[in-house]
């Protein structure tokens, strides 16, 4: 047992198969979680917190692409609007495809840990590239992989976590959490405006490093509750644990692994709204708020975790159906959207994205747990977030590239928005899996 962690050496209680008295060498046997209480709602906080400090400025970053993509055209760096988009993209590719590893590290460390080395590694990232505002290939680094390791490491915790306190309930509390970021992105893009306005990029950078060591700090909340541990053969506890490390049962279990292939197709233009659709408002419209549509998507976003998240929960409700018919929303909502030419539609557009956008993230837990189980939550979401990953960090600078050849945002919301649909026609095939 001493290569346990600390964390989880602090929250075992040992009991002998046939007596009450505590005993050493077992194996873990989950109670039911409480689904309630003021320790389990302060896990729900941090987790919020977390969500929304992350996915707040990584969704804002169509701020700073327009400001950097000024910036590297004034320099005449060549394809400036795909090197800039690049920038974003590696942030959430980065936060995707690293979650495996998030899950593997919760394994040794605990999810409290990771959560805080995460949260810490962010901050850093982000404080780096403030020194590295003119050079785009350091900001690919310090911005993208720094920043998106620190994310994913602190993310895939935030949702983990959830399952050791809520079970009936963990709809409704994976759709509170996930709110967060709707939050923060609504009220992070005005606040990085007037940062850029006041202190330039760096300065923004440096603001951004200081709120980012709130996640470092939510992490601290993430214990997880005491377990039950029966009393077995000591020789079984390194292979158990190897198997708690790198878990491969959960790719032998069909459904997940139709759902964890299918999203990577669900989301290779997912993203592409949120690097673009600021530029694309700045040349089809005038004398609007272009930060309108993106606030609008974070809003209605939030809601749909919400109701979402609360109709997770029913006996009745089909997860995977729920998730197809938000990815169906998405991508048609995604195709329409260069064709508006009326931005009052526009916001109405975005309102419906931010509602099915919001249904999407909030039934990641909640399908995960499903199939996989809570104790096994950190390496599913982690693996099936991080086979996304290359397809979701591709979709804005190949957007940015067409764009560039075309000199139109059409043809790249169109492919944006196919994605979405092959994706969730994808998923049927769950429905014929045991």
């Amino acid at each position: 047992m001493n290569s346990l962690p600390m964390e989880k050496k602090d929250l075992i209680v040992k009991i002998n198969e046939n007596s009450t008295k505590p005993e050493s060498n077992g194996q873990v046997v989950n109670g039911d979680p409480p689904d309630g209480g003021l320790r389990a709602y302060t896990v729900v906080l941090g987790s919020f917190l977390t969500n929304g400090l992350i996915f707040g400025v990584i969704n804002s970053y169509s701020v700073i692409y327009t400001v950097l993509q000024k910036r590297l055209e004034d320099e005449n760096v060549p394809n400036s609007e795909s090197r800039a988009a690049l920038v974003g993209a590696l942030t959430m590719g980065t936060t995707f495809l690293l979650s495996p590893i998030s899950g593997v590290l919760t394994g040794l460390m605990g999810l409290r840990c990771t959560a805080v080395l995460g949260g810490t590694i962010a901050a850093f990232g982000l404080l780096i590239s403030s020194f590295a505002i003119d050079y785009v290939n350091v900001l690919c680094f310090t911005y993208g992989v720094m920043y998106g390791l620190g994310a994913s490491l602190a993310y895939t915790p935030s949702l983990a976590i959830l399952g050791h306190y809520f079970k009936k309930r963990l709809g409704f509390a994976n759709g509170i959490v996930t709110i967060g970021s709707s939050v923060f992105t609504v009220i992070i893009p005005p606040l990085m405006e007037l940062m850029i306005e006041k202190y330039g990029l760096p300065g923004l950078f440096r603001v951004l490093a200081l709120i980012s060591v709130g996640i470092a700090l939510c992490g601290l909340l993430f214990k997880p509750i005491p377990v039950v541990i029966i009393d077995k053969p000591a020789r079984k506890n390194h292979k158990a644990l190897l198997k708690t490390i790198i878990n491969v049962q959960i790719w032998k279990n069909n459904k997940y692994r139709y759902w964890a292939m299918s999203m990577p197709i669900a989301l290779f233009g997912y993203f592409v709204p949120y690097v673009h659709i600021k530029k694309f408002i700045e040349l089809n419209f005038t004398n609007v708020n272009d930060n309108l549509p993106l606030q609008c998507i974070a809003v209605t976003s939030g809601i749909g975790r919400l109701i979402f998240g609360i109709l997770a929960d029913r006996k009745w409700a089909n997860r995977i159906m729920l998730q197809q018919i938000s990815f169906y929303a998405i991508g048609t909502l995604t195709i329409i959207l260069p064709y508006v030419k009326s931005f009052p539609l526009l916001v109405v557009i975005s309102l419906g994205m931010g509602i099915f956008d919001g249904a999407f993230i909030a039934l990641i837990g909640p399908i995960a747990i499903q199939f996989c189980g809570s104790a096994q939550a950190a390496q599913s979401i982690g693996c099936m977030l991080g086979v996304a990953a290359f397809p979701l960090s591709l979709g804005p600078p190949i957007a940015g590239l067409i764009f560039k050849a075309h000199h139109s945002y059409t043809l790249p919301f169109i492919l944006a928005g196919i994605s979405p649909l092959v994706g969730a026609t994808i998923m049927f095939a769950i429905r014929f899996q045991k």
